[in-house]
């Protein structure tokens, strides 16, 4: 047999050598339409930045509300301290009774900011179920349920003022009490639900004890009779009232802050 020799095909429009005139052998490929952009990260990488859809992410503020500024353009929803918490005295001490030998409790001496407050009053209720009722309340007023149509941007911490019983129980009656953010002091947005007041409340000295977890009723009063016993003999505190309050929002699931505050007499 006669071995010829192959024929070369030629990708552009002309002809190979020792083809002669051979018709180009054109090889199409399909692309893929280029995928979207997803939030998956990469295998080892973190994950992919999304484009903004409405201009850039405004980003979560932690500072003092003022820094927001004073515009009527609407602002970022931030948590700041708004309060004044000025750490006087911070103090160990070593608790003395049977049940609570070796124990040890650190709490601080602070003096808390008065101004203009939101509140909430629920009576007839327990504690985490008022706590349930009020909370939504106050939320709304903040974010923009008011005459102005504001929000006015979150400021922590949040406290709400429990009744005790003789016995240390607590009664079926709190009040939360939220202050107003600085820029807001002057002329406070008046609430359009009845039931959120707006109160001036003085300036006042605390002992508080701060302790994790997501706090319930039991926890609060847990904790206002350990700083009791701490401060036995050293300082005097109303009993008629103290105040519970909370840093944190509900999704955040750790580190979680809380305190009681025990009021100076």
């Amino acid at each position: 047999s006669v071995s010829r020799p192959p024929r070369t095909v030629g990708l552009s429009g002309g002809g190979g050598a020792g083809g002669g005139g051979a018709r180009p052998l054109l090889r199409r490929s399909r692309r893929a339409p280029p995928s979207p952009p997803s939030s998956a990260a990469p295998r080892g990488g973190a994950p992919a930045a999304q484009p903004a859809a409405c201009g850039p992410a405004r980003p979560i503020h932690r500072c003092n509300p003022e820094s927001a500024g004073a515009s009527g353009a609407p602002q970022p929803h931030h948590v700041g301290h708004d309060q004044e918490l000025a750490v006087r005295k911070r103090r160990n001490v070593a608790l003395a009774g049977p049940e609570q030998r070796g124990q040890e409790v650190s709490y601080e001496e602070r003096t808390c900011e008065g101004g203009q407050f939101a509140t909430v009053e629920v009576t007839d209720k327990p504690v985490d179920e008022g706590l349930r009722e009020a909370m939504p309340k106050v939320m709304k007023y903040v974010g923009g349920t008011n005459d102005k149509g504001i929000g006015m941007g979150m400021t922590v911490p949040i406290s709400f003022a429990v009744f005790p019983s003789d016995d240390g129980s607590l009664q079926k009656k709190l009040k939360v009490w939220f202050r107003i953010p600085n820029q807001f002091q002057s002329n406070p947005p008046v609430p359009t639900d009845d039931s959120v007041k707006i109160e001036e409340r003085e300036s006042i000295t605390v002992y508080s004890l701060q302790f994790g977890g997501y706090a319930k009723e039991a926890d609060y009063v847990a904790h206002a009779a350990q700083l009791r016993t701490a401060l036995e003999g050293t300082a005097t505190c109303r009993s008629d009232i103290y105040f519970c309050t909370g840093y944190d929002p509900p999704m955040k699931p750790y580190g979680r802050r809380n305190e009681v505050w025990l009021v100076k007499a």
